[in-house]
């Protein structure tokens, strides 16, 4: 951030995050930050219906093998890390012994010792195989994270060319308004997410979105809740507590003290920040 950041009586949006990520440590964090165990949570807050269809958990790295795979594209990740993620678009076409030498390369690590967020620490490693979500060009489809301060939607990031060298990221409001700030993550040859110049169309599921994040995030004082939108339907993505671990600026600076007067800490979580 260039400063010393004031956990003491934070006021930003990023001192909040640090400030939960320092002070939050309820068993549903860790529940929620697994990528399999939050399954459970999904359906009994919402539903199974926005569950993307379950092919595979396992511990072991050598289950990962053609013949349990099957015909349709599906992705194989890890359930306690971030970057774990392989795209399978067809099982004969694939190195099975480099992905397996990842997975159990990620099995021994805890992210929590990279990251310093508590919610990691605990999660039991597996490897989860789901289905890919495409559009019908056979594409990856958009995602919209969803930011909600104390259970209650109010930012939505959309990342436009994730995975390419035109990787932006613009951000809304709940009526599908443009922001005039920017909170963008750092690529590689030192590009940033920052906005388009160009705006994304307001998704035709936007309101089921927000009243399913709503429903999520209830027991928070700021989450993100991440959705895929693909040929009419709306499937849940992963839960995030602490946006970039709350290391990356918003800019202009007056935005980052904006948002956090939005968010009241302990509103939800319960949590003295005496």
């Amino acid at each position: 951030m260039g400063k010393t950041l004031n956990l003491s009586n934070p006021i930003t949006l990023n001192e909040k995050i640090n400030w939960l990520k320092l002070h939050d440590r309820r068993p549903i964090q860790t529940i929620c930050a697994d990528k399999y165990e939050v399954r459970t949570y999904i359906e009994n807050k919402i539903g199974k219906e926005f569950l993307v269809p379950l092919v595979l958990k396992t511990m072991d790295p050598e289950d990962i093998k053609q013949e349990k795979l099957p015909s349709f594209p599906v992705v194989i990740k890890t359930n306690h890390d971030s970057g774990g993620v392989f795209l399978v678009h067809d099982k004969n076409q694939i190195d099975y012994s480099a992905i397996r030498n990842n997975l159990k390369k990620r099995l021994k690590e805890n992210y929590y010792l990279k990251s310093k967020e508590w919610q990691y620490k605990n999660i039991k490693p597996l490897i989860i195989v789901e289905k890919l979500l495409l559009t019908k060009k056979g594409e990856i489809p958009m995602d919209y994270k969803v930011h909600c301060f104390n259970g209650k939607p109010h930012l939505i990031q959309v990342d436009i060319g994730r995975g390419t060298d035109e990787h932006y990221r613009n951000w809304y409001n709940i009526e599908w308004n443009r922001l005039p700030f920017k909170w963008s993550s750092p690529k590689e040859k030192g590009k940033r997410t920052d906005p388009a110049t160009f705006d994304v169309a307001k998704p035709k599921n936007l309101n089921e979105m927000i009243s399913l994040s709503n429903k999520l995030s209830e027991p928070f004082d700021y989450v993100r809740i991440d959705w895929y939108d693909t040929m009419g339907k709306l499937y849940f993505g992963e839960i995030t507590f602490h946006h970039d671990s709350g290391y990356q600026p918003i800019l202009p600076p007056e935005w980052d003290i904006k948002l956090g007067n939005l968010v009241e800490l302990g509103a939800n979580s319960k949590l003295s920040t005496k």
